[in-house]
């Protein structure tokens, strides 16, 4: 518990930097610099060939995001993987398996649990059951799911700067909530890379918030509740618990937060965990001690399925984008497996 409370401590001072004006961010200027001058050096060497750009014989989809924390990579994942599958293509998945410690590439299956592949890695398996291969070398996920699985396909999970990955088609997803905080480059601000970034996307996602010029909507939808213990589903409106702790292990906690407050759930207690935290029965059963209702994430609840207890429950959230849009997507992408099923393309 000393390390979650060391982390909100962190996580809100490092909010008020990157989300509010703060004289902060000019004392982090220099080692801003330092990461802007390699993050160049690294373009730089792809650009002129020095450092090697791999590509492969199946078109390879790399969702992303251009800041730090929670966007809504995965749901947009497990929503685009589900959509390529309904019309007939056999797609696999690669992620870096934050969370995790294995320390080689990871099929999931059955017996693989979060400790070894990460929350995310387990819930796309879980929610598309499909090939999902875990390890920090993306290339060599990639090269291994195309040997062992007759594939049409791969969807990265995150990847956007790993350069070394080639793609086919790049989709961006914009945490519409904060969006880009104060600009900075990290560590003075939240960005991964600058906001140019976006120029060199076709597709540039919006996760609940006002868009702009370009810019996909995505809606986050959600309809039950699921008891952790005993699988039971709720619908929303019939949740009705005087007393609903919440819990959340992800980027930004509040926007669960307000979203569970807006689907008209009402909570005696917040609490922010570490993103991809590590749970224990104890851990949990502290913060209920008069058998409150604890409501989490389904991240969370992955890690939390072998301990559960009666009064644990978590909401599944579902990515929906407008059907126009969905089904143009969709064909840009089905235009690039035609491509390489049909053309032979192979430039491995």
């Amino acid at each position: 518990m000393l390390k979650c409370v060391i982390y909100n401590i962190i996580s809100k001072i490092l909010m008020k930097i990157w989300f509010n004006n703060s004289l902060f961010v000019y004392l982090l200027l220099p080692i801003t610099k330092l990461y802007n001058l390699i993050l160049v050096i690294i373009r730089f060497c792809y650009k002129c060939k020095w450092l090697k750009t791999h590509y492969f014989s199946v078109p390879i989809v790399i969702i992303g995001n251009i800041t730090v924390g929670g966007n809504g990579k995965t749901p947009i994942v497990i929503w685009l993987v589900n959509k390529l599958k309904r019309r007939g293509w056999k797609v696999g998945v690669v992620t870096r398996g934050y969370g995790g410690n294995i320390k080689y590439p990871c099929i999931i299956t059955n017996n693989t649990n979060s400790e070894q592949c990460g929350d995310e890695a387990i819930l796309i398996w879980q929610r598309t059951n499909v090939p999902v291969m875990v390890s920090k070398k993306r290339v060599l996920a990639v090269s291994i799911l195309i040997q062992l699985y007759n594939l049409d396909i791969i969807i990265s999970d995150d990847g956007l700067q790993h350069y070394s990955l080639g793609r086919n088609i790049e989709w961006i997803i914009i945490n519409g909530y904060y969006r880009f905080g104060n600009g900075y480059l990290l560590p003075s601000g939240p960005m991964r890379e600058s906001i140019n970034r976006l120029k060199h996307s076709k597709v540039v996602i919006v996760n609940n918030g006002l868009l702009q010029r370009n810019e996909i909507p995505m809606f986050i939808k959600t309809y039950t509740v699921i008891n952790l213990y005993n699988k039971k589903s709720l619908p929303i409106n019939k949740f009705k618990f005087n007393k609903v702790v919440l819990i959340a292990g992800i980027g930004y906690p509040k926007i669960f937060f307000n979203m569970v407050k807006s689907i008209g759930i009402s909570s005696i207690k917040e609490i922010s965990f570490l993103d991809h935290q590590e749970y224990s029965q104890s851990m949990l059963d502290r913060l209920t001690y008069n058998k409150e209702q604890l409501l989490m994430t389904e991240k969370d609840a992955i890690k939390c399925q072998k301990f559960a207890r009666k009064n644990w429950w978590y909401l599944p959230i579902y990515a929906y984008l407008p059907s126009k849009i969905s089904n143009k997507l969709i064909y840009s992408i089905e235009n690039y497996i035609f491509k390489y099923k049909y053309n032979n393309k192979d430039i491995t």
